[in-house]
């Protein structure tokens, strides 16, 4: 199973407040995986049948951004791009927000 990525972690202030998360644009790449969203379908089922963890649902709503960024505006037969591989796809993630951090003088 994957290590866990606390994509929330540089945004965490000292007193346990949040600083606003950015939405990031995850880039398509000919290795993604298609899925069927059905009505047996979550998104934490296709992160686990893809990825080996449940807990990367965010990045499929990040590369399908038609939704809104909630899995509730999924209609079912709706085709998801599912970023693949995990690895490559944290990193990239990873360098949008140092880059995102960086331009606005966030402290990570």
């Amino acid at each position: 199973m994957p290590r866990y990525y606390d994509r929330y972690s540089e945004f965490k202030t000292g007193n346990d407040d949040m600083k606003t998360l950015p939405y990031i644009k995850i880039t398509e790449k000919p290795t993604d995986k298609k899925v069927n969203y059905s009505r047996k379908s979550r998104l934490d089922i296709i992160s686990n049948d893809v990825y080996g963890s449940p807990y990367y649902g965010w990045l499929i709503l990040l590369i399908n951004p038609q939704y809104g960024g909630l899995e509730s505006n999924i209609p079912y037969g709706s085709v998801l791009n599912v970023p693949f591989p995990l690895n490559a796809t944290l990193q990239e993630y990873q360098t949008k927000i140092t880059l995102f951090n960086n331009l606005y003088g966030i402290d990570g």
